[in-house]
């Protein structure tokens, strides 16, 4: 981004078939924020996704832990002895049918703090808030505000009814220039203001 070297938006970025990044997410990372597919998103050896949505924000040193990660848990031992290769790689099937928790998938508008880690399969709602250094281990909630290790729910940025607004709104979809138009609606202004600010339907 101009003047920012740190920051970069991502969907530019990702060359893996297995990341899809919507528009205008950016990562921010004093380090490298171009390596964002290699350094942060780890252990993906497929055939499951990482999905995230438009306009999300992600902090320094977010990282998505895919299913690639998993052991075997239930012997003596976990240690991944087939993927050092030579003869105990003909054990190899003892690796395969593992446990999957399926892709990671992020909503739209989504803020990501420092240091957030976002455990396999999980389901991020729109709108969610993750606060520095969560470890997500169970799916967020639409526009909730979660944190710790293990995230837990600290609340909800909006009622019930107003999510379902919210939802029905869908803003990230708006095309640009409308999204242009009402930058300053998006950013501080009610749910009542955003539905009156939605584009005609047509």
């Amino acid at each position: 981004m101009p003047d920012h070297p740190r920051v970069v938006l991502l969907k530019p970025l990702v060359t893996s078939p297995l990341i899809e990044v919507g528009e205008y997410s950016y990562y921010d990372d004093p380090d490298d924020a171009t390596a964002f597919e290699t350094r942060n998103v780890l252990y993906h050896y497929g055939p499951e996704k990482l999905v995230i949505g438009k306009f999300c924000a992600l902090g320094t040193g977010v990282r998505f832990i895919m299913n690639g990660a998993n052991h075997r848990m239930d012997g003596p031992s976990t240690f991944p002895f087939p993927t050092m290769g030579g003869s105990w790689a003909e054990q190899f099937d003892l690796l395969t049918g593992l446990p999957n928790r399926g892709g990671t998938v992020v909503g739209n508008d989504v803020w990501f703090g420092h240091g957030v880690t976002v455990m396999p399969g999980i389901r991020i709602g729109h709108g969610a808030i993750i606060a520095t250094g969560a470890v997500v281990t169970s799916d967020v909630p639409d526009y909730a505000i979660v944190g710790g290790n293990p995230a837990r729910f600290i609340r909800s940025r909006h009622n019930e009814e107003e999510v379902a607004r919210l939802l029905e709104v869908a803003w990230w979809d708006w095309p640009a220039e409308h999204i242009t138009g009402h930058i300053r609606t998006l950013m501080s202004g009610s749910v009542d203001d955003l539905e009156k600010a939605a584009p005609a339907q047509t």
